[in-house]
């Protein structure tokens, strides 16, 4: 494209525009659509999109076209059989998703306008991205000239800077081959085997390469746990001259033959404590990377008890919305050179307390570009998650979006910080040829600890080689060996990037593979997989953790050896990865793909397990009378015919956002008709026409929704007042 001619957008900024009548930008979302049409000038708003001088900005939202189901190819895959399997068309079709077609037409519509000559893909710069927006384009039989858009925020100055250098198209052909290929792996998969287990079975069992090997990881770490068991270990301790020594033999602490100990304890009794040596020596510790998607979902969980679900939408409200933090699906916790010059607009775009002093102490020096946090090689899509140069206002937020954004700001701060160094000290003691040792810290620069709670206490001593030590007590310590814990939502996330520990010896060959590709699933995509395991009834939280149900166990018992290994996924990484590369053909793939999925039906086929619900209840179902099945899920409990033709459904109870007026946590509400009444965990009944009376009155007088109200618009006003000089005139009369 020939950019030479210019608009101005503000005062003394300027963009390139093309020289021909129009160019159509093709966003993903409609807020991000909304603020590259602001920044670019365009003021003429249409239904679903905005228009100017030199642009039409339109968006999708997320997918507008997706592969078709198998019944697009034969009627008679509507209903499923074993016996139609494996369904392997020769072309897989792309087919316009009926929820957004409204939308997609509209975009149709403008891609395929005369006075249209090119299309700038604006969509998330990734591979599902360009997917999207790919799709869309050759579903609408548009055959102009693409450039690309790749931004990593959507801050003006990023969108700006970002028009004034787009790549050609031709760039990302090879991307969007792999991303074809990704989907169409996935759907001929996914969908046979998922047919499959559940004809054979009759019953619902979804199957994937992710989702599978990820329960089965669940399941591994839960029979570690029910097959562990504990070892007591016991150690000694020597309290001397205000120190606490501990017991070394072979670099050993734990010893676990108790008469040994009690042992050595006594051959100590009476006997001199000499010190042997006195070390210190000066260390440093940089702070922790920056945020990836999936270490700020773990953090979030850890801190704020937030599902990684929850953590995405929050980070996409702040990208989006806020545009207070950059692109928040990516996998790099590094920067590129070139985002160094702009750090010190983003640290003054930090106004939030207690770290705007900070910041601002930092834009006065001069940013050293480390290593701990710059590394071009260490970053492929998209660079870390970190602050924008854009300043927000964060009494705008909500409370949990202020939490999100205030991890994400400590810990730019803290990388740019100075290293915590302190002195380490070692005092090594001998008493009766047994070693001793006392280790312990002095902090000589707090560095990045300024902004943590976990300051170390200064501890000083004046002991020197030769010394002898007033000995005060021995004391045997004991513990005992633990299980490893069952996983939550932030550590099966951690399983799911890096998943080596549950793959056979065989598989470990894949290990730098799974870590370059960054194991299960995608930072994007590994949310939905852990809440469609919630939702299949494959697992189910319990007070301990995360467990695997006896549907779950009974799925990984029947499916496919390869799915439910983490290798498959690095196998197709390596090659989904070679495509965008240009040295696999997208065509090799799917032929093997293909071979895959004929294996897959054929063991599935051949299997003699057999598949047995154990929440079958003596409930009736009302329709075909077969016996009904208990199911409990993150919602409530219900009923449901064993029969997944007739599938009736009776709900038992289902969790509500209605509060206990006595401890105000959420009510389940159970019975039916009129019959039903809110149970709450502390022992609280009331039934549902004595709730509905009651918050009937309740809102009469003004209830919790109209006092938030009030206050939000006396702060609006107040603020107000505040930043208008003449707000103290507004109401004298001036005429």
């Amino acid at each position: 494209m020939n950019l030479k001619t210019k608009t101005t957008i503000n005062k003394d900024k300027e963009i390139l525009v093309p020289k021909f009548k129009k160019a159509l930008v093709l966003a993903e979302k409609p807020s991000v659509g909304r603020e590259i049409a602001r920044v670019l000038g365009c003021t003429k708003k249409h239904h679903a999109y905005i228009e100017g001088n030199k642009y039409i900005v339109t968006w999708a939202l997320g997918h507008l076209v997706t592969l078709a189901d198998p019944d697009v190819y034969d009627k008679k895959y509507a209903n499923w059989h074993l016996e139609d399997l494996p369904i392997l068309p020769d072309h897989l079709k792309t087919v316009v998703m009926r929820k957004t077609s409204k939308q997609f037409n509209v975009v149709k519509q403008q891609l395929n306008r005369q006075d249209v000559k090119e299309v700038i893909i604006a969509t998330d710069a990734g591979r599902e991205g360009e997917l999207v927006a790919r799709w869309i384009i050759s579903k609408s039989k548009v055959k102009k000239p693409i450039k690309r858009l790749w931004i990593s925020s959507v801050t003006d100055k990023a969108i700006k800077d970002g028009f004034n250098h787009l790549h050609d198209g031709r760039k990302y052909e090879n991307l969007y081959r792999s991303a074809i290929a990704r989907a169409e792996g996935d759907w001929l998969v996914g969908i046979n085997a998922t047919r499959a287990l559940t004809t054979k079975y009759n019953t619902s069992l979804s199957c994937g390469r992710v989702q599978t090997p990820t329960l089965s990881m669940i399941h591994e770490r839960e029979k570690q746990i029910v097959s562990f068991r504990p070892k007591k270990y016991y150690g000694l301790d020597l309290d001397a001259s205000n120190l606490k020594f501990t017991w070394y033999q072979d670099k050993h602490t734990r010893f676990y033959d108790l008469d040994f100990v009690k042992n050595i304890e006594k051959d100590l009794k009476s006997k001199e404590a000499i010190v042997t040596s006195v070390s210190k020596k000066g260390k440093k510790t940089y702070a922790p990377h920056l945020y990836d998607l999936t270490e700020l979902q773990r953090d979030a969980y850890k801190k704020f008890s937030y599902s990684p679900k929850k953590t995405l939408g929050l980070m996409q409200r702040l990208y989006e919305h806020h545009k207070a933090l950059t692109y928040p699906r990516t996998d790099s916790r590094f920067l590129t050179d070139d985002i160094v010059a702009t750090i010190k607009d983003r640290l003054r775009s930090i106004s939030i307390q207690p770290y705007r002093g900070h910041a601002f102490k930092l834009s006065k020096e001069a940013i050293k570009a480390g290593k701990h946090y710059v590394d071009n090689k260490k970053v492929t899509d998209h660079h870390a998650i970190i602050p924008t140069e854009e300043m927000v206002n964060v009494q705008d937020m909500s409370y949990e979006e202020r939490n999100i954004y205030e991890l994400v700001v400590k810990r730019f701060l803290e990388v740019l910080m100075p290293p915590y160094r302190y002195e380490e000290t070692v005092v090594e003691v001998l008493v009766n040829k047994e070693t001793f040792r006392c280790k312990f810290n002095n902090p000589l620069q707090l560095g990045f600890k300024e902004l943590s709670a976990d300051q170390e206490k200064k501890q000083m001593t004046h002991l020197k080689k030769g010394d002898h030590l007033d000995i005060k007590q021995y004391t045997l310590t004991k513990g005992e060996t633990s299980p490893p814990a069952y996983f939550n939502e932030a550590s099966l996330l951690s399983a799911m990037e890096n998943p080596v520990a549950f793959m056979a010896e065989g598989e470990k060959n894949l290990k730098s593979t799974l870590q370059k590709t960054g194991g299960l699933g995608t930072v994007a995509t590994r949310a939905d997989i852990i809440e469609k395991l919630f939702n299949n009834e494959l697992i189910e939280t319990k007070k301990n953790g995360i467990h695997i149900t006896s549907k779950g166990k009974q799925l990984l018992n029947v499916a496919p050896t390869e799915l439910k290994s983490p290798a498959l996924t690095a196998e197709w990484e390596v090659k989904l990865e070679s495509i965008s590369k240009g040295t696999m053909k997208y065509t090799d793939f799917i032929d093997e793909m293909r071979s895959y999925t004929k294996t897959i039906i054929h063991d599935i086929n051949a299997s003699g397990i057999k598949f047995k619900h154990d929440n079958i209840t003596s409930t009736k179902c009302p329709e075909c009378g077969k016996l009904m099945m208990k199911k409990k899920t993150k919602h409530g409990e219900s009923l449901v015919c064993q029969d997944r033709n007739c599938n009736h459904r009776i709900s038992i109870s289902k969790v509500t956002n209605a509060r206990c007026p006595e401890c105000h946590k959420k009510m389940e509400l159970r019975g039916s008709d009129d019959k039903k009444i809110f149970v709450c965990k502390c022992g609280y009944k009331e039934k549902l026409t004595s709730f509905e009376k009651r918050k009937k009155e309740s809102g009469k007088s003004g209830g919790k929704r109209d006092y938030m109200k009030y206050k939000k618009e006396q702060e609006k006003m107040a603020k107000e007042n505040t930043n208008n000089p003449f707000s103290k005139l507004k109401n004298l009369d001036l005429k």
